[in-house]
């Protein structure tokens, strides 16, 4: 490929490239119809065109049958009157005038055709514009609806970005973790007051354990199991230390 070959191509296809970004949807819609309305007129002035030189046409095959009538007329009066050869002039002028009417008939013929073609084209040209332009509002509904969709696009993208929306994502991270604290707070409550009300049972039990181990040993008042002891072991010096540990027990119960 030469060099000046790939410079046309670079040159084509910005030259395209710009020619597409300058294209607007709607200005082109509203050219494209605005051209079709202008062929549309341009047909009509061809059919009217046509028209007028079928008529003229017209005039001019009825007016060289008419004389083409008129000198066969002719012939047949200059025969009557024995004028032969007037008669053959006559047939000659006839002659003249029909192959003349001859010629236009052709022609008016061609013409009705061309017309006939032309009003089919001018018929089918106003039904595509009709349809354009119901195409048009459509097509344009449609834009300004891809417009608006892209506008919330750009603005929702935006937000994302913007340090308003960071503000308030900050703002709610901030409540969801004092949610979080309140919640732990109350969490820990629930366990210290859990944890009070069980060591409360648990000294409940240990209350009732030691009612029961004063019941067994009758503390305090009176002391049966002493006095169900042998005299010797009462009175005997080796029982001291263990009434005074037996002291020291009752003395520790008590302070529970």
């Amino acid at each position: 490929m030469g060099l000046f070959d790939r410079i046309s191509r670079v040159v084509k296809a910005n030259l395209n490239d710009m020619v597409s970004k300058a294209e607007d949807p709607e200005k082109m819609l509203e050219q494209s119809l605005l051209e079709m309305q202008e062929d549309l007129v341009q047909l009509r002035q061809s059919v009217a065109q046509a028209i007028a030189a079928q008529r003229r046409t017209e005039q001019q095959y009825n007016q060289a049958q008419n004389e083409a009538n008129k000198w066969q007329r002719n012939a047949q009066l200059a025969l009557q009157k024995g004028d032969e050869n007037l008669a053959r002039q006559a047939l000659e002028r006839k002659k003249t005038y029909a192959e003349t009417a001859n010629a236009l008939r052709g022609s008016l013929e061609q013409q009705t055709s061309q017309i006939d073609t032309l009003k089919r084209n001018l018929i089918a040209l106003e039904s595509k514009i009709s349809e354009a332009k119901t195409k048009k509002d459509m097509l344009k509904a449609r834009i300004t609806a891809a417009k608006a969709q892209e506008q919330l696009q750009g603005a929702v993208g935006r937000m994302g970005t913007s340090s308003a929306m960071a503000a308030f994502e900050r703002m709610e991270e901030k409540v969801m973790l004092q949610e979080a604290r309140a919640q732990s707070a109350a969490e820990l409550a629930t366990d210290n007051l859990e944890s009070q009300f069980a060591a409360l049972e648990a000294g409940s039990d240990v209350d009732d354990e030691l009612a029961a181990l004063k019941a067994q040993m009758s503390l305090p008042g009176g002391s049966p199991q002493q006095a169900s002891l042998p005299p010797s072991e009462q009175s005997s010096p080796k029982s001291e230390p263990v009434d005074a540990e037996l002291e020291q027990l009752k003395k520790q119960l008590d302070q529970l």
